[in-house]
Parts: structure tokens; C-alpha cells; sequence
């Protein structure tokens, strides 16, 4: 039986610049590395297309490529990580098992039963941080308390940055240190459950000209002037190091977003009750209408508001939304249908190709007043207004929304001004 380490890829696609799979490959044994179709998350999934499962399949295929190119390969399995890692120690005698951190509660509560199952082979299980530049612990309040505002904790944020060197992690140069003997192919789409997407995946290419009028042009959705990263950062393909440290010297409103990403993922760790609930308890006290009607019309891009039609559809059809329109999408669904902001939440989560469960949470929840810094309830977004700032000559509304201005396209489901007054009156009322 083959002595080895076994490096456990998850959110972490990639060969270059992987502080765990550094660490495994710089340790005494051969590495195995390795990747789960987690059956626990796929189960979960309604569309046979998912963007996401084809996204995750052209990434750990090209992984592949590089590993075999290197005299190793990839391990894949199709199942829940338990039954992986009881498989593989019945194959191997596993020297370690090495992966980096994952901060989402089904993530932390797999990883401890599989640290326990290891433990109880006295197998150790070593973890490193490599998808945020700072942890949930390292940026506190002088009272060694986690940030309820975001502004001070991107001063604080920036400030521990200037103080540290962002390091390469040259993991790319020590494939050597592979697991020499081969590895079954990879199982196809099929084999899984899944077919090929239609939706156009993002590769991971951003000019330095788009980061230089990041700020100027990224709330502007017939531009194409934001990075369309997310789905990189999702799962791992690039470096959160490299990326601030272009951002770092292109565009201070761009790092800015990246900063507002670990934001939230510090307050899902440290209030996880956020996945289901208000961050803010007394707003789960709103009384929402939730109408179903409303919401289906919402769903389809049929609401009678252009900005927030296009949006919609431009999501339904792409995988994608512009962050803007998000914003503006989100408001409408929360104050003027007064419908719950998790409903909203769990369609994005279904539809996003980048959906990241602290960033659709915390941008949700945002949106609707419930959360942490989140705008006052009674800011509620005009769309028509928003409409005439961002896309005045309506360029991305008449790509989306074809039927605009002719007989074919409805009127509008509720009146701003009545829904906008009746949002505030139930907000005031519920919060007393």
C-alpha cells in the first residue's frame, strides 16, 4: 500500500499560487490530489444544466491536464466525502490529508466529520487560509469584537494590509512531488447527472484598462465595465493574492469590492444564523405579503419596470447580472412587493453562476434592511430613477426587453409611489 498525502482541491481550482497544495507538495510524501462531486450539494441542485457543475467540470478537467502533463493526475470522485476518504484510506496509507479553509457552515461541518473519520485512523488533517487575504479573527474591533460596519473594518482591513508582504505560494513549481501512478479518467458530465450548459462562461482574462475605469463605468449595465470574477473567485481559479495586488495598483474602487467579499464572509462566520435570518433580529418581525403572483412575475421579467425586467431576464438567460441591477432588483422585490428577501435570495442562489452564499446573503439582506450596514428601510430604490441615471438611452433595457414600448409589454404590477409609502409604513409599524 502506497505511502502518500493527499492534497483535497474544493474552492481552490487551480495549481498556481495554492498556499495548501504548497504545503502538501513541500512535505515528505508523494501527493495525491484530489477532487469530490460532493453528492450532498449536487442532490440539491434542480437544473440538469447547471452553468456552475459545467464550469467546475472544464476547471478540474484542465487541472487534470496539468497534473498528467506533470507525471501525476487527479483523483475525482462522485460521492459524499465521507465515502471518498474511506475509499481512498482503503487504498492508500495516507500520510496527511492538506486542504485549504472553507468558512460556509455545510463546508466547516463536513470538514469535521472528515477530520474525525481521519482522526480515528490517527491520520492528521491540515488546513490553510487561501481564499481571503485576512480571516474571520484577524480583523476586530480594538474591543477584539467582529465588525458590524463596513467602512471601519476596511480601514482596519487596508491598514493590516500595508503592514504585511502578500506572499506567491510557488505550488506550480513543485509538481514534481506528485503522486507518480496514474489515475483514472475523469467521470464526464454524464456520469454525474449533468449535461452542458448553454450559458457562455467567463474565462478569467481582466485588462488592466477595464480595472483603470473600474469606478467610472462599472455602474453602467450596457458598458461592459465590471470583471465578471465572481465565478473565479467562487471556486479558486485565480489568486485572491494576485488579484489585490493588481487591484492594489489599478483601481482602489475595485479592491474595494474585494474587500466588501471577505466582509461578509467574516460576518457568515461569525453569525451564521444570517443563512436563515435577519442579521438583524427584530426584522424578522416584518409581516411580508409574499405573493406568490408577484413573485412569479418578478421571477420572469414581466413586472412592468423596465430596469428591473432586464435584469431578470439578462440573469435567466446569462447566469449573470450586473451588480448594479442588483441592487435595484432586489429592492423592488423586498419594499415594493414587500415580498422576503430569502425568496429573492434562494432564486439568485439557483441562477447565479457566481453565487457565493455570503455575498448573495449579505447583498440581500443589504437590500432589504435586514443586515448588517444595510441601507435604512425607508431608502427605497425609484427604478425609474435609477433607470435615467444608469441607462438612460436604455441600450441594455432594449436588449433585454425587446417589447418595450409596444402593446406586448405589461404595465406595471404595483404603483412606485403607493408601494414606496406602504413599505415604509410596514416597516415602521413591524419595528415599532
Amino acid at each position: 500500500m502506497d505511502k502518500v498525502n493527499v492534497f483535497w482541491h474544493r474552492r481552490d481550482l487551480r495549481y498556481i499560487d495554492n498556499v495548501g497544495l504548497y504545503y502538501a507538495l513541500d512535505s515528505e510524501e508523494p501527493v495525491l490530489p484530489v477532487f469530490i462531486f460532493d453528492k450532498n450539494i449536487l442532490n440539491e441542485l434542480d437544473d440538469p444544466a447547471d452553468a456552475r457543475v459545467t464550469f467546475i467540470h472544464d476547471q478540474i478537467a484542465q487541472l487534470d491536464e496539468a497534473y498528467r502533463r506533470s507525471g501525476g493526475g487527479l483523483r475525482v470522485f462522485y460521492d459524499t466525502p465521507k465515502a471518498a476518504f474511506e475509499q481512498l484510506m482503503e487504498e492508500y496509507d495516507l500520510a496527511g490529508v492538506y486542504t485549504n479553509r472553507d468558512y460556509e457552515p455545510y463546508a466547516r461541518q463536513r470538514d469535521q466529520e472528515i477530520k474525525e473519520l481521519l482522526a480515528s485512523q490517527e491520520i492528521p488533517f491540515y488546513s490553510f487560509k487561501d481564499q481571503v487575504v485576512f480571516e474571520q479573527g484577524e480583523i476586530l474591533t480594538d474591543q477584539e469584537e467582529p465588525y458590524k460596519v463596513f467602512t471601519p473594518y476596511k480601514n482596519k482591513w487596508l491598514a493590516k494590509l500595508a503592514g504585511i508582504q502578500l506572499d506567491h505560494y510557488n505550488s506550480e513549481q513543485k509538481l514534481a512531488a506528485l503522486y507518480a501512478e496514474k489515475q483514472p479518467a475523469i467521470p464526464s458530465l454524464k456520469d454525474i447527472g449533468f449535461s452542458r450548459t448553454d450559458i457562455e462562461l467567463p474565462n478569467a482574462e481582466v485588462r488592466d484598462e477595464l480595472l483603470a475605469n473600474y469606478a467610472s463605468d462599472r455602474d453602467y449595465p450596457a458598458k461592459e465595465g465590471t470583471s465578471r470574477l465572481g465565478v473565479h473567485l467562487r471556486f479558486g481559479t485565480i489568486s485572491i493574492r494576485e488579484l489585490v495586488l493588481r487591484a492594489q495598483s489599478i483601481s482602489d474602487t475595485f479592491l474595494n469590492e474585494l474587500i466588501w467579499r471577505e466582509f461578509y464572509m467574516m460576518i457568515l462566520a461569525h453569525y451564521p444564523h444570517v443563512v436563515d435570518r435577519a442579521f438583524k433580529p427584530k426584522y424578522d418581525q416584518i409581516p411580508w405579503i409574499n405573493d406568490e403572483e408577484q413573485f412569479e412575475k418578478w421571477c420572469q421579467g414581466k413586472t412592468g419596470y423596465p430596469i428591473v425586467d432586464a435584469g431578470m431576464r439578462e440573469l435567466n438567460a446569462t447566469g449573470y447580472m450586473h451588480n448594479r441591477i442588483r441592487m435595484v432588483v432586489a429592492s423592488f422585490l423586498t419594499k415594493h412587493l414587500l415580498i422576503d428577501w430569502r425568496w429573492g435570495e434562494r432564486y439568485f442562489a439557483a441562477k447565479l453562476l457566481d453565487f457565493e452564499l455570503s455575498s448573495n446573503n449579505g447583498g440581500w439582506q443589504w437590500a432589504a434592511g435586514t443586515g448588517t450596514d444595510a441601507q435604512p428601510y425607508f431608502r427605497v430604490f425609484n427604478p425609474y430613477s435609477q433607470q435615467e441615471k444608469f441607462d438612460k438611452e436604455l441600450r441594455y433595457i432594449r436588449k433585454w426587453v425587446p417589447e418595450l414600448e409596444t402593446s406586448r409589454y405589461p404595465d406595471p404590477i404595483v404603483d412606485h409611489k403607493a408601494a414606496r409609502q406602504r413599505a415604509i409604513d410596514t416597516y415602521k409599524k413591524a419595528l415599532g
